[in-house]
């Protein structure tokens, strides 16, 4: 974790003694008593800060030196500020000496004093105190001392508000709401710091405060807002900026706080009137009570936000700016609308106006975000049709910008809150599934957490099939969108873009419908691709791209969190088809190492579960199970799915499973199970492959005894074939088993199934065995006497 030299550091810092620590102490005192503190006073006040940080334990400082590094916080050199505030929040105060900024300290507060005064307080009762003081230094006037510690005092209290909002009170929102309303709608409108108009002969006496500007250089008709410029501010225009700045925060904050019976009545069942809107809008809103009246001053200062963002700044950073402030000001719109219903009328139209303005250009994404998160939470109020914000955000945003991680985060972050939301107010949203996984396929390890929330609300009845096939074919939809973006960047005559078979492909008409399928929007146009085999020898290259195996890693993650899913729906029917899809895909995967051999472990594991809950399914698929178990080709290259399906068909394909089994169907599978049984036992493997597992051949030599058992006329048959195994095994090494052991321990599984089979009753009762034996609840059962007997047992075993 830390480098050799840092460890060696930490050790001689956790090693110093106390009388060695003691004359650290006086030295450093003695150091700090100059008024211009030399190097070797910086020194030993960041070597003071490693051995407190480096000890277990809290210490306690000399009275003296706490004095003296409580001095460095109003220091004008921020180094001293840091260093003395790191070095305090490393120790106790002295008792009954408690850091306290009630009176003249707040004069001295700053960022760095604020980190110290919070880490002080050790209780709620500290931070409730501290709220009061705080909010109580906000009522001197500016003549009664300085007032550069406002702008510090308000983080501070959004902080305390963050750590403990209980600490607030009726009293203290109001005071704190009618300072917001006065540094939001009434700073200067002139610009500060000695700003002259200009002029040779300008003096003192000539100079005159210029108005504050627009972004686009105009003069400002309008008030102050963080969006004006000019050479220097004032003091209420540093606080217009710091109140903006946790303003929204505010208002979710006090809003929790419990409301007295006025503001239920300020907010009653009139919300949409007329007469309420012309009431908030009048000069009579001074008349409202501060939390009211703050809410409509925060509406009018957003509202000449956006007025302010149509301007075309003259620096890109203000242009940054402006869609900061626009995506700022819209949420505090939302906050305030959600507080005070009748607002909504009277933000819409601004609303839609600023949607309609910026929907055409993607570089405003991030903004539209919280416009559409406004007409989610407004929208019905309204009765404002959505469908259009609906396909930016779900349709155009995903295809277009699934390369920008910020954008991606918080779409995606959108969608996990307000799921339940979204689910009855646009429920299309699940056909884009194929969209959202552009996301997951272009950096699959900062969203998978994301679409783990997110996958179950995406599989219906309606989509669980073609959501199947997408996830497996995710891989393919990541080299896709690194093919998409190259064959952007690089053009056609560009030898960088030669050499790459599948980005030719990409290009290639005779493939574009492939690459189109796999970069669809919307789900519906079908559940997969007949060519699938195709496409993964075009993208054979982009095998070992990283974004591409990186991505290959999350597709079992993701599958895991679908079958769970799709097992509590409870569809017979698409369960059936699912154990389809399941035999399908197994051989038609992208060739990536270890993809395979991790997605069939996936699919034996649901397999295999999905027939335990639904036995009945063997039997519906038995035509396929059959032919897939009946591929001795299977047995080499889908060892895990094929053990299991063959497991399956033993287990389940009885009558005490389903009544419509039949001795037919177990012959037609007994006899599927002896030929590959046989093929594999008989001869060596195929070029290029390795001997069948043992767990392969001793699954397949149960299913054969299993199925025997259920029908009387095939146990000769299963018996001839397991004699002679054990007659062959005798004869030394086989071609089919490698290894000794693994020879041995087959043979002697045939043994015992050879010898259950000479007493077909009880090979029936072993291994078919009914559901009472197998999960038995005696010990549980009162009706019986087992529970008794146990308790009698234990109390026998046990001495007294």
């Amino acid at each position: 974790m830390y480098s050799h030299g840092s460890e060696s550091l930490i050790n001689q810092a956790r090693e110093i003694q106390e009388p060695e620590l003691q004359k650290f102490y006086s030295r450093l005192v003695k150091l700090l008593q100059v008024k211009e503190l030399s190097h070797e006073a910086l020194d030993s006040l960041q070597r003071l800060q490693l051995i407190l940080f480096a000890n277990k334990f809290t210490k306690i400082l000399p009275a003296e030196l706490q004095q003296k590094l409580l001095s460095l916080l109003s220091s004008p050199a921020e180094q001293l500020q840091v260093l003395g505030s790191a070095v305090l929040r490393e120790t106790l105060p002295p008792s009954g000496q408690e850091l306290n900024f009630s009176e003249e300290n707040l004069s001295q507060l700053n960022t760095h004093a604020a980190a110290l005064l919070l880490s002080q307080a050790r209780s709620r009762a500290d931070l409730s105190n501290l709220c009061a003081q705080l909010i109580r230094s906000l009522e001197s006037r500016p003549s009664e001392g300085p007032t550069q510690s406002l702008m510090f005092t308000l983080p501070v209290l959004n902080t305390v508000f963050t750590l403990s909002p209980e600490c607030l009170t009726e009293d203290h929102v109001t005071l704190l709401s009618k300072k917001l309303v006065d540094w939001l709608r009434y700073a200067s409108i002139v610009q500060g710091g000695g700003a002259s108009s200009g002029g040779f002969f300008a003096g003192p006496r000539s100079r005159q405060p210029l108005p504050i500007a627009e972004l686009d250089g105009s003069v400002s008709g309008d008030f102050f807002t963080v969006l004006c410029v000019g050479q220097g501010f004032t003091e209420d225009q540093w606080m217009n900026v710091y109140s903006f700045s946790m303003l929204r925060h505010w208002l979710l904050t006090h809003h929790s706080v419990s409301n007295t019976a006025v503001d239920a009545d300020d907010r009653s069942e009139v919300e949409g009137s007329v007469v309420s809107m012309v009431s908030v809008t009048s000069s009579s809103s001074r008349l409202l009570p501060p939390k009211e009246r703050l809410r409509e001053k925060a509406f009018q200062y957003c509202q000449r936000l956006i007025e302010q963002c149509d301007r075309r700044a003259q620096k890109k950073a203000d242009s940054e700016l402006q869609k900061a402030c626009l995506v700022e000001a819209v949420c505090i719109l939302d906050c305030v609308c959600a507080e005070d219903a009748s607002m909504v009328y009277r933000a819409f139209p601004c609303m839609k106006a600023l949607f309609g303005r910026l929907s055409s250009d993607l570089s405003f994404a991030r903004v539209l975000l919280p416009i559409a998160q406004f007409y989610l939470n407004h929208g019905e109020m309204d009765t404002v049709d959505c469908e259009r914000v609906w396909k930016l955000v779900f349709g155009q945003f995903p295809a277009e910008l699934f390369n920008d991680a910020f954008l991606a985060y918080e779409l995606l972050r959108f969608l996990r809150l307000n799921l339940e939301n979204i689910q009855s107010r646009a429920p299309e949203f699940v056909q884009f599934f194929p969209n959202f996984l552009k996301f997951l396929a272009w950096d699959s390890p900062a969203v998978v957490e994301d679409f783990v929330d997110l996958l179950p609300s995406l599989v219906t009845a309606g989509t669980a099939v073609e959501l199947l096939h997408t996830l497996l074919d995710l891989p393919c939809l990541a080299a896709t969108l690194v093919l998409q973006l190259r064959s952007t960047c690089l053009p056609i005559a560009d030898p960088n873009s030669r050499g790459l078979l599948s980005l030719e492909a990409f290009r290639n008409p005779a493939f574009r419908g492939l690459f189109l399928f796999l970069l669809r929007a919307q789900a519906g146009s079908g559940d997969t691709i007949d060519r699938l085999s195709t496409l993964h020898e075009l993208l054979a290259e982009a095998a070992d791209w990283p974004r591409v195996v990186r991505c290959a890693q999350t597709v079992p993650v993701l599958l895991h969190v679908y079958f769970n899913t799709v097992v509590k729906m409870d569809d017979r029917k698409l369960l059936a088809h699912l154990v389809l899809v399941m035999l399908e895909r197994s051989s038609l995967l992208l060739r990536i190492p270890s993809y395979s051999k991790e997605i069939h472990r996936v699919f034996s594991c649901h397999l295999r579960r999905l027939c335990k809950l639904h036995p009945s399914l063997v039997v519906d698929q038995s035509h396929e199970l059959l032919e897939f178990a009946g591929a001795t080709a299977n047995v080499y290259n889908k060892e895990e799915v094929y053990t299991h399906v063959v497991w399956v068909l033993g287990e389940y394909l009885s009558v005490s499973s389903d009544s419509r089994c039949s001795v037919k169907l177990i012959t037609s599978c007994f006899e599927a199970v002896e030929a590959v049984l046989f093929e594999i036992t008989s001869s060596t493997p195929p070029p290029g492959t390795i001997c069948p597992a043992p767990r392969v051949i001793t699954t397949l030599m149960s299913a054969l005894a299993k199925l025997a058992s259920r029908s009387h006329d095939l146990i000769p048959r299963a018996s001839l074939f397991l004699s002679k195994l054990r007659t062959v095994s005798r004869n030394g090494s086989v071609a089919w088993c490698a290894d000794e052991e693994d020879l041995v321990a087959i043979v002697t599984r045939g043994e015992e199934l050879w010898s259950l089979l000479k007493a077909p009753g009880v090979a029936q009762s072993v291994l078919t065995p009914p559901a009472y034996v197998t999960t038995p609840r005696w010990h549980r059962d009162t009706s019986v006497a087992m529970p008794l007997q146990l308790r009698a047992l234990t109390n026998l075993t046990h001495s007294q």
